[in-house]
């Protein structure tokens, strides 16, 4: 990361990222497609438990993204022991938070989707699943967290086949548990649930043998467990803006099904396809900034100044050139996307809408996820949680919601997502200029040992 051309090194750590979050992101919508033949009241609970299931995500990833830059800046600034301290507090890090999520499981699924549907199979539907996913989450704890120690070394061709053997197996089991194949008991609901969570624990053995047996620069030890204050701080000094800005998700989605469903549930069972949708168009952009923000972290611990501006370009011009391309895809083809779910007469009529106006916003998107990347990177996460504060809740629920109100049509509701990208886009770069001036334009523009 310190010698190889930014260009080859972006494609060649973020292709593999990029390859195997699409994967992630296509079984996550080949499971609703399955689901989708329960009927929509199924969709419609997987929709509803989304967040939720977003929110667990979030915490993973975002302790992750602390854990990634940390060990990333340490391996920069040639502090192996520092980098191994962060790996060891990570794992208790991510332990503990998955205990967090079991207890919900347990306990809080059912009152939150009785908060949402008075609808007993909707409501069913939703507890089935939500409760599995919950209850069974090390999986997706602990492959988060050995993805993010290879990430943070450059090995992202393992993470990619690590993500895509999961994914596999989800798109393989879905239809047999959903259904009942080849001698398998019919589980419907509980099927989707079980195939998903028994895809990430795969991953998960996976990546454990990765770590262990294979030589890495950062090794797990024992020793480093126990938690240390300086460390958890330096973690989430990252790690949990990053947290709160994907966790604005959650929030976001629950404002906006509560404003949605004012009007019918089939609205939620839209959102959810759209977000299903929009995951495709995203993860490509996520995976090659995944790769941008270890490489630029690496470089700015190293103090080099002409490599992280150039990957920073670099990654700019690609995520612009990706997401256009996503854009015209989705605004091409509304009527065969809602087709794969089993779409009603009501719903092709609303998503047609949602499919058209709400991809305006995501041309820009890459500017302000690009320049977010920089904060978390140089170690200024709370720029990343104040952005996405922005746009998911100042700015797209106040929208959505005042737009309900003037028109009292649920396509008005649509067009709050781009105006809340373009009111992102221009705080972004405000902040962007601040951080330049502040932490990248007092780097020296050669690195300390070739000046």
């Amino acid at each position: 990361m310190a010698v190889q051309p930014e260009g080859k090194l972006l494609f060649g750590m973020g292709a593999p990222l990029a390859v195997s979050m699409m994967i992630q992101a296509v079984y996550n919508i080949v499971d609703s497609i399955f689901v989708s033949y329960l009927g929509e009241n199924a969709l419609t609970a997987v929709s509803l438990s989304f967040p939720i299931f977003m929110l667990m995500i979030s915490v993973a990833v975002g302790t992750g993204v602390g854990i990634n830059s940390l060990i990333s800046r340490r391996l920069g600034a040639k502090r192996h022991e520092e980098a191994e301290h962060a790996a060891g507090n990570g794992f208790t890090l991510m332990l503990i938070s998955m205990l967090v999520f079991v207890l919900f499981g347990i306990f809080g699924t059912r009152p939150f989707m009785r908060a949402y549907t008075a609808n007993p199979e909707t409501l069913e539907y939703g507890v089935t699943y939500l409760s599995i996913i919950m209850t069974c989450s090390v999986g997706l704890f602990m492959q988060i967290y050995c993805e993010r120690i290879m990430q943070s070394q450059g090995q992202n061709f393992y993470v990619m086949l690590v993500q895509i053997s999961g994914a596999v197996f989800n798109i393989i089991f879905d239809p047999i548990l959903i259904f009942g194949l080849l001698g398998f008991p019919k589980l419907g609901m509980a099927g989707a649930a079980i195939a998903t969570v028994g895809g990430q624990i795969l991953s998960m053995l996976i990546s454990f043998v990765l770590i262990f047996s294979k030589k890495n620069e950062v090794r797990l030890r024992a020793k480093n467990l126990r938690l240390k204050g300086p460390v958890v701080k330096e973690i989430y000094t990252v790690g949990a803006p990053s947290i709160i800005l994907q966790a604005l998700g959650t929030v976001m989605t629950l404002a906006l099904n509560g404003i949605l469903i004012a009007y019918t549930e089939t609205a939620v069972a839209v959102f959810g396809v759209y977000f299903r949708v929009q995951s495709i168009a995203m993860m490509p952009l996520f995976g090659m900034t995944n790769a941008a923000m270890s490489i630029i972290a690496f470089n700015y611990g190293a103090q080099n100044r002409k490599r992280v501006m150039r990957t920073w370009r670099l990654a700019l011009i690609a995520g612009l050139v990706m997401m256009l391309v996503m854009v015209v895809l989705i605004m091409l083809l509304p009527d065969q996307i809602l087709g794969l779910f089993q779409a009603t007469d009501e719903m092709l009529r609303i998503g047609r809408a949602a499919l058209t106006i709400i991809p305006i916003g995501l041309v820009l998107a890459p500017v302000s996820i690009v320049c977010s990347v920089m904060f978390q990177a140089v170690g200024n996460g709370s720029y990343s949680m104040y952005l996405s504060l922005a746009r998911q809740l100042l700015v797209l629920v106040p929208a959505a919601w005042l737009l309900s109100r003037i028109f009292h049509e649920v396509a008005a509701v649509w067009w709050a997502f781009p105006i809340a990208e373009v009111v992102t886009i221009v705080i972004a770069l405000f902040m962007f200029a601040n951080i330049y001036n502040t932490r990248i334009r007092t780097m020296p523009p050669e690195p300390p040992a070739l000046a």
